[in-house]
């Protein structure tokens, strides 16, 4: 399979550099200008393309707009389309081999398919004739290019299934999956309690609010059982998706017209999330009579998710939920396929998946549990041995729900009880959104779907068996936080708290530190008004503010007998200015001696426990906690951290301090030359745009594109940086500013580029003005989109 891959790849480069590629590989780039006979619309439709690529679909009927936008997106990202379907439905394999399996178990045994194949019982008629449109949009194309595919299907040998709507439903559940869920930290959050001890466990995740050691349920006694169930096919599911180690999340801001400059409300938003090629997003302007709507959407379904329609803007943050509960089930020795609950066996609901596998000819066969809580996850691998507990999960998102329908109701509400009614629909992934519209209000309201706990919080496994720790309703929509003219003239998320010590329900334990919401907030009350030039700023803001609690420990530095490059590189962290510049070295250093004080003060312990493996779960993937904890500690200088166990030394702050700077110092100097003035951020903290197959050489070189980073995971510009080489793994997927007192002035960027295919001059085109926090306008207006337009492409309904 790979040696396939391989021989094409190079056949291509061969082809290129000779420049006989043109038919090879741009064969496929998708007619934008002229005429085109399609099968299936009713009118025809017009669709302007700008200079960016961004496609605008004017439409007679809301039937043949999202008709239309499955047929454009698809010219653009139809892999992409295909590539994320089969990751919701656990079918990689087919196409990709037994590399995968493993990750199409552990989606088969989820459910996320068969889950959203659910939610079309409840959508409304509305809906799913917008999904059956976008699906028979998707399929035309499918059919007037299957001898001239992109360059992937023809890579992995394969042609794309026809679309069902739930191909388009499905995404969604994979959002949630990456946004909405603590399933990892409640097995992280066991495997610490048993290894090092409740009250070590809670320094190491501190929940919120933190109540002291987190306590064993009784009935479970203790964790041992669980440690078998690692979190290596969780993060192999997020790695996929670019949604692993720290950082994800988002910003967004609105200020009132009181505090800007036009008189009228402003909007920023900038959600965190995977970088990867292509983007995530794809922007779209829709234009019907019934609806108006300009902003970004997920390649695969209809709809804006994030922008604004003409009356109302929108911008959204994840909430960080605690919206899934691992269940320790007892199963019947004499029958495992049954279970106990209040003192009664229940039988469990049992199926069978057969996971196709490409180069073999018999499917393999996962053979599925489930309880009313939900699948086993521990059994992926094969049966169950003795001394492991089964463990279900239960999540929001594996019940039936209307997300879809949120987003088409969303695009046409006008008003803010409008845009709060359509929200009553959007129950996973939780969000923060914030609100403006043209009449000069704003507003947050969140949604979801959040279950109420008869007892517990959600922050360990809890027994199955007793009915104590059951789901016993969801918050009522009325009771959520939500906010409409706050006297502040502002609202401002980061994944930040959002509700009151004394809010009256658990909505989560786990916030994320709070740096970027204070920066934020500091930024807006810096002055009384503020511009869209202003908000550009902020979206580019790298200053770091862990800094003011890190830099500070340096003085307790001693180098005067240090090497010459860590007196150096003292001097400059003393004089820093806190920018998380990519040319400038200070960040470097910071990151580097971040690293070596954290494994100094926590990593010794988590080491001696649970080995090397341990250390590096927790420091990739649980960023969140452990710098709030080094934050406590460097004002705390006689904490027991501040120890080494595996010599058994007794130190001081200032000696592990001193031992991980120059530690940092002789790293950096090994890895990047004897002067600290030369070495640069941007040397290590790359923005790796990376195409699902770029990791096989060459399509490295064709698919994937990389440019230095500013930032950090804690700065406004948001860069999180993977464990422990630092490369930037997720930050803003997309940029909007939009100015309600002249819509005109909107703005927007994409990551990477509107197309998915790597020949087209579309495919990466937006990086660099990505990079420089540049934007390009977000036009709404039928005049300002024709003016605007460098193609224009009539799909004309077919007379066959």
């Amino acid at each position: 399979m790979v040696l396939r891959i391989l021989l094409l790849a190079l056949l291509v480069l061969a082809l290129v550099g000779a420049g006989l590629g043109a038919t090879v590989v741009r064969g496929p780039l998708p007619e934008t200008d002229g005429s085109l006979a399609v099968t299936g619309l009713e009118a025809p439709v017009t669709v302007y393309r700008d200079e960016w690529g961004v496609p605008h679909i004017f439409a007679a009927s809301q039937e043949d707009l999202f008709f239309a936008q499955g047929y454009v997106t698809a010219q653009d990202r139809l892999w992409q389309m295909d590539f994320q379907r089969r990751v919701g439905a656990g079918r990689l394999s087919e196409v990709l081999g037994d590399s995968t399996l493993d990750t199409d178990r552990f989606l088969r045994t989820l459910g996320t398919y068969r889950a959203a194949e659910r939610d079309l019982a409840v959508l409304s008629p509305e809906t799913l004739a917008a999904l059956d449109a976008y699906a028979a949009g998707v399929n035309a194309f499918i059919a007037d290019n299957l001898d001239n595919l992109p360059l992937e299907f023809r890579l992995l040998g394969y042609q794309p299934e026809p679309w069902r709507p739930a191909d388009s439903t499905v995404w969604g559940k994979m959002m949630a999956w990456n946004l909405g869920g603590n399933w990892e930290t409640e097995l992280m959050r066991a495997r610490l309690i048993e290894l090092l001890g409740a009250e070590k466990a809670a320094d190491l995740l501190p929940g919120y609010p933190q109540e002291g050691p987190f306590i064993i349920p009784p009935e479970v006694k203790d964790y041992s059982g669980l440690l078998p169930l690692d979190l290596d096919r969780v993060m192999a599911v997020r790695r996929l998706l670019k949604m692993d180690g720290e950082g994800i999340g988002s910003n967004n801001w609105v200020v009132a017209g009181s505090r800007s400059s036009s008189g009228m409300p402003l909007l920023a938003n900038d959600p965190h999330l995977g970088m990867q090629m292509p983007s995530v997003w794809y922007e779209v302007g829709l234009h019907s009579p019934t609806l108006r709507a300009v902003g970004v959407s997920f390649p695969g379904a209809p709809g804006v998710v994030i922008g604004h329609n003409g009356r109302i803007a929108w911008g959204v943050t994840n909430v960080n939920p605690d919206v899934q509960d691992l269940y320790i089930e007892r199963v019947n020795p004499a029958n495992p396929d049954q279970y106990e609950f209040q003192g009664t066996w229940r039988d469990m609901a049992v199926r069978e998946e057969h996971i196709f596998v490409k180069g073999q000819q018999e499917p393999v066969i996962e053979r599925v549990r489930e309880t009313h809580h939900g699948p086993i996850m521990n059994a992926v691998a094969g049966d169950l041995e003795d001394e492991v507990d089964p463990v279900a999960l239960r999540w929001t998102a594996l019940e039936a729900n209307r997300l879809s329908q949120s987003i088409l109701e969303l695009d046409q509400a006008q008003d803010w009880d409008q845009f709060r009614a359509a929200l009553q629909h959007f129950a996973a992934p939780a969000q923060n959104f914030v609100y403006a519209d043209v009449e000069g209000n704003i507003g947050y309201q969140m949604p979801g779907q959040i279950p109420i706990r008869a007892q517990g919080n959600g922050m360990v496994p809890v027994p199955g068996w007793s009915g104590e720790y059951e789901w016993v309703d969801t918050i009522p929509f009325e009771e959520l936080p939500s906010v409409f003219n706050p006297e502040v003239g502002y609202v401002a998320t980061a994944n930040n708290q959002v509700v009151p010590d004394d809010y009256p329900y658990l909505i989560s334990t786990e916030w994320s530190a709070p740096y970027r919401a204070q920066r934020i907030v500091s930024l807006l009350e810096g002055s009384d008004r503020h511009s869209p030039d202003d908000f550009a700023e902020f979206q580019g803001d790298i200053y770091l503010l862990p800094a003011d609690f890190l830099v500070p420990l340096l003085d307790r530095v001693s180098v005067d007998e240090a090497p010459a490059v860590a007196q150096e590189g003292l001097r400059l962290m003393q004089a820093w200015d806190r920018q998380m510049d990519a040319n400038q070295a200070e960040p470097l250093i910071l990151e580097q001696f971040y690293q070596e004080l954290v494994g100094a003060t926590l990593g010794d312990e988590l080491e001696a426990a649970g080995g090397e493996e341990l250390v590096e779960d927790y420091l990739e993937d649980f960023g969140n906690s452990h710098r709030q904890l080094m934050e406590r500690l460097a004002g705390d200088a006689t904490s027991a951290w501040w120890d080494d166990v595996r010599t058994l030394a007794v130190e001081s702050q200032p000696e592990i301090v001193t031992r991980a700077f120059l530690a940092a110092m002789a790293y950096l100097q090994e890895n990047h030359g004897d002067d600290p003035a030369r070495w640069r951020w941007g040397d290590v903290h790359w923005t790796n745009f990376d195409h699902p197959l770029g990791a096989v050489a060459p399509l490295d070189r064709i698919l994937n594109k990389r440019v230095p980073a500013q930032g950090a995971s804690v700065t406004v510009n948001a860069a999180g940086a993977s464990y422990p080489d630092l490369v930037m793994n997720n930050g803003a997927s997309f940029r909007q500013i939009v100015d309600l007192g002249d819509l005109a002035n909107s703005r927007i960027v994409n990551t990477t580029g509107q197309s998915g295919q790597v020949f087209d001059r579309h495919y990466g085109d937006m990086i660099e003005l990505w990079q420089e926090v540049g934007y390009h306008p977000m036009r709404l207006a039928q005049a300002e989109v024709e003016a605007a337009a460098v193609d224009v492409l009539t799909l004309e309904p077919s007379t066959k």
